[in-house]
């Protein structure tokens, strides 16, 4: 009990350090919006994906638990090659409750034999703290005259920019960003300290590898995130099967391994699970991480064009 209270006070003190990741998500090669708003519109639909994620499951009180929502749709104003969005994310950890919203434009064009896009996004941020201590005896983590541990609740709000590139072929995609362009600060109360979130940077990759003669497919990809301090590498594969069952692992340098598995419902509704096993000295203390997905794509546009006959039966 008394390792997971100083887990949580750290856990709620990280927000106001300069340099800070993202949440991490074990099914990001679902959530590409999440990191690079090029990403938008991309695949020529109308697409929505949801995912929660309970870290650290069994750890009590005060664990990681992250939600978000994407919705993209690629549009054609003016005969222009774009897509719009709009993402949503919700991460409570510690005493911390912090809710983002960004919408995104993104304009591509053909480039060899695929679409390079240049995308940005813009949006708000809530930075929310309620700090409820629970201090084990014989420690002397708190102190009321520590700017840094505020004893009040704190909610402010913040501007949040960022901007990616991203290109992709029927076989592969490839794409760089960055969240938080402007590094967002919050000035939730006077005096105390001042959270400001740094800029993160993403590298994202993905092949499609069909095997000849039959009807699975392989599916490697790779994240790449950093803030410029500390980074993180997450290398996934996936095997699926006629395009409707997938299943695999992923390795990620935060000593975590994953395994996922998915199916894709009515060819135009997907769910997928993921479990994440730590061996790092945390993991004694939490039962894993899980993951659930849901998603929808559906094209609204008709590759028919209009039949005419010449005769009246057919009218």
């Amino acid at each position: 009990m008394r390792t997971q209270a100083i887990v949580i006070i750290l856990l709620s003190l990280s927000l106001p350090a300069i340099g800070q990741q993202d949440p991490q998500f074990s099914q990001n090669m679902f959530t590409r919006l999440s990191y690079n708003p090029a990403y938008t519109g991309s695949h020529g639909k109308i697409c929505a994906t949801a995912l929660h994620r309970q870290q650290w499951y069994g750890f009590g009180d005060g664990a990681p638990e992250i939600s978000v929502f994407n919705f993209d749709a690629a549009i054609s104003p003016f005969g222009i090659n774009a897509g719009v969005g709009l993402s949503l994310i919700q991460d409570r950890v510690g005493f911390s409750n912090n809710l983002g919203a960004n919408l995104s434009l993104a304009y591509r064009f053909e480039v060899w034999d695929g679409n390079l896009s240049f995308g940005a996004n813009g949006g708000m941020i809530n930075y929310s703290l309620t700090p409820q201590w629970v201090i084990p005896s014989g420690t002397s983590v708190h102190s009321s005259n520590d700017p840094a541990i505020p004893e009040e609740v704190k909610d402010a709000m913040a501007l949040d920019l960022g901007f990616g590139i991203y290109y992709h072929t029927e076989e592969m995609y490839i794409g760089f960003s960055s969240t938080h362009l402007n590094e967002p600060t919050f000035n939730p109360a006077e005096g105390g300290a001042t959270p400001k979130i740094g800029r993160n940077y993403y590298l994202i990759s993905g092949y499609n590898l069909p095997i000849q003669e039959t009807k699975f497919e392989l599916n490697p990809s790779l994240l790449v995130q950093s803030d410029g301090t500390t980074s993180q590498i997450s290398l996934n594969t996936h095997i699926s099967y006629n395009k409707k069952f997938w299943g695999g692992v992923s390795i990620r340098t935060d000593k975590t391994l994953t395994g996922m598995i998915g199916a894709r419902l009515f060819n135009w509704v997907k769910v997928g699970y993921s479990y994440d096993l730590s061996v790092s000295e945390l993991s004694k203390y939490h039962q894993g991480s899980h993951e659930i997905m849901v998603g929808f794509c559906f094209d609204v546009r008709s590759d028919e064009s209009p039949r005419k006959y010449k005769s009246i039966r057919f009218l």
